[in-house]
């Protein structure tokens, strides 16, 4: 219903760029280990219809992606 979790694009994209300094030749164990730095919120409004749940107006606010 609600998550809150690293960008989904920037996961892929670092693991992209992973695998193609590997594959130039880059040993993965000296590889630095990338931390994601951008959090979204996402709010599945259908699910907590069907739970009974009422979301307030300031969670909805700050919500990044709303999922109707």
């Amino acid at each position: 219903m609600l998550s809150y979790g690293p960008v989904d694009d920037d996961m892929f994209l670092g693991a992209a760029l992973y695998v193609d300094r590997i594959l130039r030749g880059a040993n993965p164990a000296e590889l630095p280990v990338q931390v994601p730095t951008k959090f979204e919120m996402r709010l599945n409004l259908k699910t907590a219809a069907m739970l009974g749940l009422t979301i307030p107006p300031s969670i909805l606010a700050r919500v990044d992606e709303v999922i109707e």
